[in-house]
């Protein structure tokens, strides 16, 4: 299995072949190859940021003789005016450079600034916000980073580092009890002790299934309301981790987080979020 810096760099080239391909004659045809210059990363928006590593990773590859001086790194609260970063180097790797280091911090800071929001919301309480799979293709590794960096916890990273049996799975398995023995079977079979199990119910009779059942680490609360959330998590007494998924927003994330839930998982915080505003310019 590729490691995460193993997927990124793929991500890098993929990224440069599809916006460069065989030449920015935008670029070549106006600015000489020996012209030097200087651009830095200006801030438009307040929020948090995030995707600094990535960009210093995106100048690196493409021109090893780009100079990056920073001013602001992964995880800052940033206000509109400030400067991130000050590059200098050849004006062409400038250029070719500035609209994937862009989209990539924009995303990614856009992402870390709404999951910072919702973990504000929660000051006080156990309750952690997780991410879900809900990525762009190809980005998920950026995006789960970027989730990281406004505070916020990683859920699992794909389907290969947890086993989430979820509302099909249990259906074409033949309900709870199935699904989670199944699966306890395949981690045997397969040598995947440490493994976590976590199931997904719809009502209290699953969960009491599931209870009854054991051998599980987490529980999803799917769909739930704030007043079975309470009396769910009252059931289950600190037996299994709690996560509450499916309909919640951020005007009722704390009261489902009050329900005394260890984790809510929200998936607008990568597949519907709208980038941090900043621009690369020459200075």
């Amino acid at each position: 299995m590729k490691t995460t810096e193993e997927l990124i760099d793929q991500l890098l080239d993929l990224s440069f072949a599809e916006d460069i391909g065989d030449g920015d004659h935008t670029t070549l045809c106006c600015i000489p190859e020996t012209e030097m210059g200087k651009q830095h990363l200006l801030i438009k928006e307040d929020g948090v940021l995030a995707g600094v590593d990535i960009a210093l990773k995106v100048f690196k590859k493409f021109d090893p003789e780009l100079k990056v001086t920073l001013f602001k790194h992964d995880g800052d609260r940033v206000k509109v005016g400030d400067i991130a970063f000050v590059v200098e180097g050849k004006v062409r790797s400038l250029l070719q450079t500035e609209r994937l280091m862009l989209n990539i911090m924009q995303r990614m800071s856009g992402i870390a600034t709404m999951t910072a929001k919702y973990m504000d919301e929660l000051k006080g309480l156990k309750t952690k916000v997780l991410d879900t799979r809900k990525t762009t293709p190809g980005m998920r590794m950026l995006e789960k980073q970027a989730v990281k960096i406004g505070g916020g916890m990683n859920h699992r990273i794909g389907l290969f580092d947890m086993i989430l049996l979820k509302d099909n799975h249990v259906d074409f398995a033949g309900g709870i009890t199935n699904a989670i023995h199944k699966a306890q079977q395949y981690i045997k079979d397969n040598h995947k002790e440490g493994m976590k199990i976590e199931i997904e119910v719809r009502n209290f009779d699953e969960l009491q299934e599931a209870l009854n059942c054991g051998g599980i680490d987490r529980v999803m609360l799917d769909n739930f309301s704030i007043e079975n959330t309470k009396k769910a998590v009252e059931i289950i007494n600190g037996r299994v981790e709690t996560e509450s998924s499916g309909g919640i927003t951020f005007s009722t994330l704390r009261s489902y987080a009050e329900c005394g839930v260890d984790y809510i998982s929200v998936g607008a915080l990568t597949h519907s979020v709208k980038g941090l505003d900043m621009s690369f310019k020459a200075c």
